[in-house]
């Protein structure tokens, strides 16, 4: 799992475009806090701050504590805008959360052990349907990433959910399908020296 990241923030009294100009003029990015049954709270953060927890790769997937004038809020970020010419961040929403609590998290997959694919060694291809897993996990074990081992699998295999063992306090969102994540696929050399080959794509 991530480290826990945190953010210092400022609570702002004005909302709307000409405020958020404002403070974005000022280096600060505006940002919102909602859920738990609570009274959403404007903020802004320091730009350079959220920029550097943006870095890290895993923000949307990182429990975030904010500080708030002293007082401290779990949080998770939901979503964030950024500008359509410069790419610099203009909005960050954060969901607040309890302890113990789950959330719905997307989680990017990583394939290993690809040498040991048949398929993947006579030069299929891995065709990755799903970058991303949805999931629901527990706010205090939200994964990094899903590994996915392709041991075993050759050209005409699919790759399902079933196949994935999801770490402890994390399950799949989907519950009412078997989906499809990847298929090894074979290239068209391959399928000329060995007839047609069907691949099962599964229901995605």
């Amino acid at each position: 799992m991530s480290d826990q990241l945190t953010l210092s923030a400022e609570t702002r009294d004005r909302a709307g475009k000409g405020a958020s100009r404002d403070l974005r003029r000022q280096n600060r990015i505006p940002a919102v806090i909602y859920g738990n049954k609570q009274e959403p709270e404007l903020i802004h953060l320091e730009e350079k701050a959220l920029i550097k927890l943006l870095m890290t790769g895993h923000f949307l997937n990182s429990v975030v504590e904010i500080d708030l004038g002293g007082t401290k809020q779990t949080t998770l970020p939901k979503d964030v805008a950024f500008h359509p010419v410069t790419d610099r961040p203009t909005h960050v929403d954060f969901l607040r959360i309890v302890k113990g609590a789950k959330v719905d998290v997307e989680v990017p997959v990583i394939f290993i052990n690809e040498d040991a694919s048949p398929g993947l060694k006579r030069g299929g291809v891995l065709n990755i349907v799903r970058h991303e897993l949805e999931l629901v996990c527990e706010n205090d074990k939200i994964p990094d990433d899903i590994q996915i081992d392709v041991t075993g699998f050759d050209v005409g295999d699919s790759i399902h959910i079933s196949h994935v063992k999801l770490p402890a306090g994390s399950e799949s969102k989907i519950t009412d399908r078997d989906f499809t994540i990847a298929t090894i696929v074979a290239p068209s050399a391959l399928k000329s020296s060995d007839g047609d080959t069907t691949v099962d794509g599964g229901a995605a």
